[in-house]
């Protein structure tokens, strides 16, 4: 019997270690990267699909998340997110040393942009850099390092237990709208090209810090134990649909300054 709680147990933290680096689940990510092909230019275009070898930017949306759990990427790991503790200003948080996920796009975005970096190194850059912009803008993945960005932090979400970073890598976003990444992408990209100009201003650290004060909203709106049904989805709603549509854009505008 031990022996079997022990095995729960093991399963129990694989769990947590799994949902900690997952954002936005599939559907996200697809979002985000049909989004920023949509706005890539022509150069720019051409240079993702011949370091893609053909294949479109959202066939690779989510590959990181799986490749982060094999031996040879295992050093991505903690490249997801940024988690900040409750009271803790951004500029305070201390740094992760094997890097957090506004390191690991301003690492990608050199290797893109040196000229001495080989044609592998930019490959595996870009598909890198595809996800983690994604990442960047799911809010609890700039959630409290003390609950594992919100892994830890159980509320019922119709009915059923679950934790506030699963709800919303996916269930929000699939309740909010049963639609196809396609169709997400058309529905929530309509800005004018200033709306669009004007979210892409600013760096990588801006719009990571524009993420923490949206999850700092989302603990405070969230205790933890809360039952939360529709009027919580219809909150939180046009917030992922406004996440989705920056980390489009701001993907987009990355590459477009590289190539």
């Amino acid at each position: 019997m031990k022996l079997v709680y022990r095995l729960l147990f093991s399963l129990l933290l694989l769990s947590f270690a799994t949902q900690e680096i997952l954002a936005w689940g599939q559907k996200g990510h697809d979002v985000t990267c049909e989004i920023a092909e949509r706005h890539l230019t022509r150069k720019a275009r051409k240079a993702v699909a011949r370091l893609l070898e053909g294949k479109s930017m959202v066939y690779w949306s989510n590959w990181l998340d799986n490749a982060s759990h094999t031996p040879e990427y295992a050093y991505t790991k903690t490249w997801h997110y940024k988690n900040i503790d409750a009271g803790v200003l951004f500029e305070d948080a201390e740094l992760e040393p094997k890097g957090d996920v506004v390191t690991a796009i301003n690492k990608q975005m050199q290797t893109l942009k040196d000229k001495a970096s080989s044609t592998d190194s930019k490959r595996l850059a870009l598909k890198m850099l595809i996800h983690l912009v994604g990442d960047v803008h799911q809010p609890m993945h700039m959630g409290h390092k003390s609950d594992l960005g919100g892994n830890r932090w159980m509320v019922q979400f119709f009915g059923r237990e679950k934790n506030l970073h699963g709800i919303w890598d996916s269930d929000v976003l699939e309740g909010g709208h049963k639609w196809s990444y396609e169709e997400w992408a058309t529905e929530i990209d309509v800005l004018s090209k200033k709306q669009n100009r004007e979210i892409c201003c600013g760096t990588v650290e801006d719009w990571a810090k524009e993420t923490f004060a949206i999850a700092t909203e989302v603990y405070s709106l969230t205790p933890q134990g809360s039952k939360l049904s529709y009027d919580y989805q219809a909150r939180w709603t046009p917030v992922i649909e406004q996440q989705l549509l920056r980390g489009g854009l701001r993907l987009a505008h990355l590459l477009n300054s590289v190539f």
